[in-house]
């Protein structure tokens, strides 16, 4: 049994750096070659948050308004974000992605896309839940040690 842990642990880390260095060559790859991996992360935070503010964004990515603004304030200079004040709190940043940012969106998540088509390829139905229920008990982990 231990020797399945440690195995586990193994397999985990290593598709941790590989997922992070593959998503990196895919941007490359596709002509965002002035995009880091934190950046890519923030615009998809930006598309999968309702009305997208900077402290939603922030909570999404669990990092802190002033860590984001950094990385915001660089991502619209190069034009993949959009940020604004609201007319009804001047204190609160909306933030919305123009086309650019759209753009380099669909060649992340077709990375992503393509990720979980691999993963799922010839697999059954039992094996689909049972991965899919391990991955939701480390998420739950994960989950927990953010409190």
């Amino acid at each position: 049994m231990e020797k399945n842990r440690v195995l586990l642990n193994e397999i985990l880390v290593e598709l941790f750096n590989h997922i992070l260095l593959l998503e990196e060559r895919n941007l490359k790859k596709n002509g965002l070659t002035n995009l880091s991996i934190t950046e890519i992360h923030i615009i998809e935070a930006i598309m999968k948050v309702n009305n997208p503010s900077m402290s939603d964004v922030a909570a999404k990515l669990m990092v802190t308004v002033g860590t984001l603004s950094t990385s915001v304030n660089r991502l619209v200079q190069k034009g993949y974000v959009n940020s604004i004040r609201s007319e009804q709190d001047r204190r609160v940043v909306i933030l919305s992605l123009p086309e650019k940012g759209k753009e380099a969106f669909e060649i992340h998540e077709a990375f992503h896309e393509k990720m979980i088509n691999k993963l799922l390829e010839k697999s059954h139905i039992n094996e689909d839940q049972l991965l899919t229920d391990s991955l939701m008990k480390l998420m739950e982990f994960f989950d927990q040690l953010k409190i």
